[in-house]
């Protein structure tokens, strides 16, 4: 248990970071999901500069890694292409 009220605010922040990054990574992961199930390519390229966007915020925000977000993009863009 934290003793000094400066470690008691970081878990605090800590916490509501946590929960943030939850929700962020989640939904990028949903639509991710929904991108990938699309089988109209017109529907898929409209759709694909959401998805990318929000895996390089993911990526900026250091939630996850640049080579994550590197090898998501390539794979998502290379699946849109081939449909």
């Amino acid at each position: 248990m934290a003793h000094h009220k400066s470690a008691k605010k970081r878990i605090r922040q800590d916490a509501r970071k946590r929960l943030a990054n939850r929700y962020y990574k989640k939904s990028t992961r949903s639509a991710i999901k929904k991108l990938r199930d699309m089988s109209d390519k017109s529907e898929a390229e409209i759709f694909l500069p959401k998805v990318l966007s929000m895996v390089d915020r993911l990526a900026k925000r250091n939630t996850w890694h640049d080579n994550k977000a590197s090898n998501l993009k390539g794979k998502l863009t290379v699946f849109v292409n081939n449909l």
